[in-house]
């Protein structure tokens, strides 16, 4: 995808620090949400769904039902801490294209992991021969790659609530 350039890049990022200036006061209210209890995402094959998420990556699968809303297809849960689930759906029968980065899209998952927790995701992804953007090719805190479905991932080498370090929430 071509980025912007010269003046269209400049416009940009002065429209960003309008929209900064405009909505990130210090006296922002409290959330009217208390977290996010899952993300449903959908995939193509549920037991190689399972097979990446728990043995691979390690989140534990905790609870395997038929989708209420349509009939054959799986409703699948992972543990990705902190009270967290990420739910998947199959839909038997259904054409799935492959991944496209769009509107309305989900362009990339990012879930906080210890450094531990990093450093063995690294080992195996570096095992597997698994492609991926992260430290020694050209990021820092962050491995990005994607699950057999085409979703896009990130382990975060940092606390929840921050970014780059710096502190966004309590």
């Amino acid at each position: 995808m071509p980025q912007p350039e010269g003046q269209e890049l400049e416009k940009i990022r002065a429209r960003r620090e309008e929209l900064r200036g405009k909505y990130l006061g210090e006296d922002r209210p409290a959330s009217t949400a208390s977290g996010i209890h899952h993300l449903a995402l959908i995939c193509r094959d549920v037991e190689e769904t399972i097979k990446f998420y728990q043995d691979f990556l390690g989140f534990p699968l905790v609870e395997l039902v038929e989708n209420r809303d349509y009939a054959g297809s799986s409703h699948f849960f992972f543990d990705i801490g902190n009270r967290t689930l990420l739910g998947f759906f199959d839909f038997p029968g259904h054409d799935h294209p492959p991944f496209s980065e769009t509107i309305g899209g989900v362009q990339h998952l990012a879930i906080s992991v210890t450094p531990e927790a990093f450093d063995a995701a690294k080992a195996k992804l570096d095992e597997a021969g698994v492609d991926y953007l992260g430290p020694d090719r050209g990021v820092d805190n962050s491995m990005y790659f994607r699950d057999p479905n085409g979703i896009g991932l990130e382990l975060y080498n940092e606390r929840l609530g921050r970014f780059e370090g710096t502190k966004l929430l309590d």
